[in-house]
């Protein structure tokens, strides 16, 4: 199967690419823009470019202004998770960089899928277009964004759908709830905290650090995205990936405390803006449909991204 995975240099689609290739039944293209974190992108591809793997072909390129057309002759599959992530940086003037590498860009590959014998269309999204809510969430659960990053996802969301409708594009769409693990971005909460601690300086916490959420680990959630290339009847349904455990931030930061053998100091920088106070996934439906069954327990999700990130800021100092 020849599939297209966009945003193939970042945290997720570096690893779903390279999970997408254990098949040998599959040829991988991977495009990404490099709009942000152009050193780290490079390093999460290395492994597949330093193989020379004649399976996968890495195209360095904006959805914004690429020939799409060219780019998906003979694709079977595209999987969409290029985009511009964060909650955080979603406000103001930065909104505009949302708009374009996530509206915009999608409007522009679903055009380019107009006419494409496609079998599948997957689009990844994110648990914070559900906003705030009690218990768990299933997939029916009503949309109330809490920040202008859940708002541009959600209106992707609704132009996969309109494009399913009316040009027969087969949409399936995840939302991922809390993806962590090795090459995780440097602005996500643990790479973020390992970092401080390796450096021997608080560990910066928002809120009360009581809230919740769903901690997807990164093998958990690719397993499972890859899994919609095979799965039946899913075609026009959105599945939620979430994962083994869920977790306060301070829970956490305690884990942290026992896996380094420390007492780690802890800097509360004010309440968060647009962030839900828990999430927690339903994955019922996924489980149906995908057998999804996520593994990976938090604390041992946590050794791997510790011993990951020793390494990576091992290099920087090299």
């Amino acid at each position: 199967m020849n599939i297209l995975v966009t945003g193939a240099a970042g945290f997720i689609g570096s690893h779903l690419c390279e999970r997408l290739l254990q098949d040998k039944k599959h040829s991988v293209i991977g495009i990404d823009g490099w709009i942000s974190n152009k050193s780290i992108k490079q390093r999460n591809l290395s492994a597949l470019l330093d193989a020379k793997n004649p399976k996968f072909r890495f195209l360095r390129a904006n959805l914004l202004d690429a020939d799409l057309h060219r780019l998906l002759s003979n694709i079977d599959v595209v999987y969409h998770l290029a985009g511009m992530p964060g909650v955080r940086s979603s406000w103001g003037n930065d909104f505009q960089q949302y708009v374009s590498n996530n509206i915009l860009a999608t409007q522009r590959l679903l055009e380019a899928c107009k006419g494409q014998p496609l079998k599948k269309f997957i689009y990844v999204s994110t648990s914070s277009v559900y906003g705030e809510k009690d218990g768990k969430v299933s997939e029916d659960a009503s949309t109330n964004p809490l920040s202008p990053y859940g708002v541009s996802k959600l209106s992707c969301e609704h132009l996969c759908k309109v494009y399913q409708k009316n040009e027969g594009i087969p949409v399936v769409i995840l939302r991922y709830f809390t993806v962590y693990g090795p090459r995780q971005r440097p602005d996500m909460a643990f790479h973020r905290f390992v970092h401080r601690i390796l450096q021997g300086k608080p560990v910066p916490v928002y809120g009360d650090g009581r809230q919740r959420r769903d901690f997807t680990y990164i093998s958990d959630c690719v397993a499972g995205t890859a899994s919609v290339l095979e799965a039946e009847d899913v075609i026009g349904e959105t599945l939620n990936i979430g994962g083994k455990e869920r977790a306060s931030v301070l829970d956490v930061i305690d884990i942290l405390q026992e896996l380094f053998h420390q007492k780690i100091e802890i800097d509360f920088i004010g309440d968060p803006k647009g962030e839900p106070k828990q999430t927690w996934a339903d994955i019922e439906k996924a489980g149906k449909l995908l057998n999804y069954h996520p593994l990976m327990p938090l604390r041992s999700g946590l050794e791997q991204e510790i011993g990951y990130l020793k390494d990576f800021y091992k290099e920087r100092k090299e």
